[in-house]
């Protein structure tokens, strides 16, 4: 796809009360934030076929099938759903818009609808990767005990966007709560990607990325049942261990590192 995005600062974003309500990322922003991605095997093969349709549109035109434009994300936090938002926009060579919820959610009545519109407005006018994390805040099940029934206004507003959402923009929506978010707007998105946790041949390769080889084996041992985002925390302090103690990182850092992160591992 061709990049038609602009610095930061040339971008109009939607406002809501005189507050900006998304960040934009250049791809090649993007392209620094994700220098050390892992995904698993299945959703690399995802990423891979979807980006492979939107550069095939005429063929399938012709065919008369839809082309793909809102993927799903869901699984634990750390797990690298962010991370691939970004990815997805530096391969399509997008700018990412990255939508902040504390400034799309607001109490008075309407209000968020409202900024649900602006936003997907924004998108359909303008080609860029649209990503909305903890997604279950704006579409979770309308049969909850909502207070004057605004969540379901905001599924409703949301149910319309997603239906009219097209052009040459993608819609990118990551939650940690998949259970909650309504089974309509589950419907609406057509690529859906699950996240899980590093299995062991990951944490090597993720590992590596971070550290070189040497410890990467031992490391990934140790570091059963953590998050990629524990991982890179638990490496950073293990670093800066090493360089307070002006010698080479070595294994009692990492270990030393886990134990004074104390994440919340899941073996």
């Amino acid at each position: 796809m061709n990049n038609k995005s602009k610095s930061n600062a040339a971008v109009r974003l939607p406002r809501a009360k005189g507050i900006d309500m998304a960040t934009v990322y250049t791809p090649k922003e993007c392209a620094r934030k994700v220098k050390r991605i892992v995904l698993a095997e299945k959703n690399q093969t995802i990423v891979d076929e979807f980006i492979t349709i939107l550069g095939m549109k005429e063929k399938f035109e012709e065919q008369d099938v839809p082309m793909p434009n809102k993927i799903v994300m869901f699984g634990p936090p750390g797990t690298g759903k962010t991370l691939t938002a970004f990815y997805l926009a530096q391969r399509l060579d997008l700018p990412l818009i990255l939508v902040r919820l504390d400034a799309i959610i607001h109490s008075h009545l309407g209000e968020t609808a409202s900024n649900v519109r602006k936003i997907f407005d924004y998108a359909n006018g303008t080609p860029c990767v649209l990503f909305l994390d903890e997604f279950d805040a704006l579409g979770r099940m309308r049969d909850s005990n909502d207070e004057v029934k605004e969540m379901a206004r905001v599924v409703n507003t949301l149910l319309q966007c997603l239906d009219e959402f097209g052009g040459e923009s993608v819609f990118v929506a990551a939650t940690n709560l998949e259970e909650e978010l309504d089974t309509a707007i589950w419907r609406r998105f057509d690529t859906k990607m699950t996240y899980t946790l590093p299995t062991h041949a990951d944490r090597i390769q993720y590992i590596e990325l971070l550290i070189g080889e040497s410890l990467a084996g031992q490391a990934a041992d140790l570091l059963a049942g953590c998050s990629f985002a524990d991982i890179e925390q638990i490496m950073l302090k293990a670093k800066r261990k090493a360089i307070i103690e002006n010698r080479a990182l070595n294994f009692e850092n990492i270990e030393n590192a886990l134990s004074e992160y104390n994440p919340r591992m899941k073996v």
